[in-house]
């Protein structure tokens, strides 16, 4: 797919979370587009609305308008289709990390999303945010004997690093490991707190909180489709319905920055996931799960689970049984169509996987597909654009960037008001936007990154 194809599709499918589009949908905040914003944010989803809150909470004072273009309706994107799951990464890509850049920039990154549970906690807290916030354990269950073996292997690695944060972190192997953890076949697991929540609600909140300042346009249905720059400074941006002056451009588009940004084309590529709703029969009641999962079977699919305060479970992922048709998820942006390869993956689920559920009748009641930004190295790029003077990124989250996006874009909002650099922000380094990354995957084979191959680029510069 060429850049210029890298764009949302006008039709989404149907999702349980949008199930009740929230009033601001279709919102626009003018009848018109406004001539001139002092900053432009590209993308009405969790990057976009956690940027312009920031921008306005933390920088208010200096910040004078703000308008948001989104190509469809607010949310309708990669986290208006998630899986609501708030989960760190304590040892899954950190082992990884530690190797390419060592132990230092690695922990630095774990320690960054664990962050973000008190984090988003507290803010949820403050503005009495109606999005079904839970802090729990969530639990790693693998059901293969070798991946086990492994596993235990990466967890006594990371112990012996002595990082703090692997404290919150229990492993367990051994013949209670099903009573546990409550998965059939499980042969070891592993707990650490996490969250889950409602992600589409928690950001249209945030987005009607910033728009009641009156600092903030919102556009909705209205996709920026060039940006060119202004004949006396700063950029022009053209839509369907007219153009914009802009003095600072945020890209918080995530799978889609491509099209805007053409030399992101092999560094943030659009792929498509897949998640869905399972229901037990009405009038029934679902026996209780208390805890979110990753789990893994005994052919290793892996799947990520959350418990619903309603009963109901959200369950994706199984991209094991897609990744072999590469033309149904890979550099694909049309989220109206189902993944076919996996489309029937969950029916019967929690039967097979949960002890007490036989019975359940419990069935898939929507199923959806949804478009990521995964990156080449498995890092975000966020930061100032290389070579485009007030241009930012704040993208490629790889299908996980509920606990990466909220403190990011609070420190990319002091990048573009206060005028820090990368290194002066609280963010991990490996999520720096540089040359050097952008000419690595632009230059190296898809067999060598981490989205298809092996991730045998060179190691990635500390």
């Amino acid at each position: 797919m060429a850049p210029s194809d890298c764009f949302p599709v006008p039709n989404p499918g149907e999702c349980f979370w949008q199930a009740e589009p929230h009033e601001l949908n279709d919102f626009r905040s003018t009848e018109q587009l406004p001539e001139h914003a002092d900053i432009v944010i590209i993308g009405a989803g969790y990057a976009g609305a956690s940027t312009a809150y920031h921008l306005l909470r933390d920088h208010g004072e200096k910040v004078k308008s703000i308008t948001i273009l989104e190509a469809r309706g607010a949310c309708s994107g990669a986290t208006g289709r998630n899986g609501g799951h708030l989960r760190p990464d304590f040892y899954g890509h950190i082992p990884t990390y530690v190797d390419r850049a060592g132990v230092r920039a690695g922990a630095e990154i774990a320690e960054f999303e664990i962050s973000h549970l008190h984090a988003m906690k507290k803010v949820i807290e403050e503005e009495n945010i109606d999005c079904d916030f839970t802090l729990a354990r969530s639990i790693d269950v693998w059901c293969n004997e070798e991946a086990a073996n492994k596993a235990k292997a990466v967890y006594e690695r990371m112990k012996s690093l002595d990082l703090e944060y692997m404290n919150d972190v229990a492993f367990y192997t051994g013949k209670n490991v099903e009573g546990i953890c409550g998965v059939k076949g499980a042969l070891a697991c592993a707990s650490f707190t996490a969250g889950t929540m409602w992600p589409y609600k928690f950001i249209l909140h945030i987005l009607k909180s910033s728009l009641a300042t009156g600092k903030v346009n919102l556009q909705t249905f209205t996709p920026a489709t060039a940006i060119t720059p202004g004949t006396e400074g700063g950029f022009t941006i053209e839509t369907p319905r007219g153009k914009i002056h802009a003095g600072t451009v945020i890209h918080a588009n995530n799978a889609y920055v491509a099209g805007l940004l053409p030399e992101y084309e092999k560094n943030i590529v659009p792929c498509k996931g897949i998640c869905c709703r399972i229901t037990v029969p009405e009038g029934t009641t679902a026996p209780l799960l208390n805890n979110s999962y990753i789990n893994r079977t005994e052919d290793n699919t892996l799947s990520y689970l959350i418990p619903r305060p309603d009963g109901s479970i959200i369950v994706g992922g199984a991209s094991s049984k897609f990744r072999p048709f590469q033309d149904q998820w890979y550099n694909n942006v049309d989220d109206s169509v189902l993944i076919d390869s996996a489309k029937d993956y969950y029916e019967g689920y929690m039967q097979r996987t949960y002890r007490g559920w036989e019975d359940s009748g419990a069935r898939v009641d929507k199923i959806w597909t949804g478009v990521m930004g995964y990156s080449y190295d498995s890092n975000p790029h966020i930061g100032a654009v290389p070579g485009k003077d007030d241009q930012f990124i704040l993208a490629g989250f790889n299908g996980h960037g509920m606990p990466v996006i909220w403190r990011s874009a609070q420190e990319l909002a002091r990048m573009v008001i206060e005028k820090v650099s990368f290194e002066e922000t609280g963010m991990p380094q490996l999520f720096k936007t540089t040359q050097f990354r952008i000419d690595r995957a632009l230059n190296g084979q898809e067999s060598d990154g981490d989205i298809l191959g092996t991730g045998n680029f060179p190691s990635t510069k500390p």
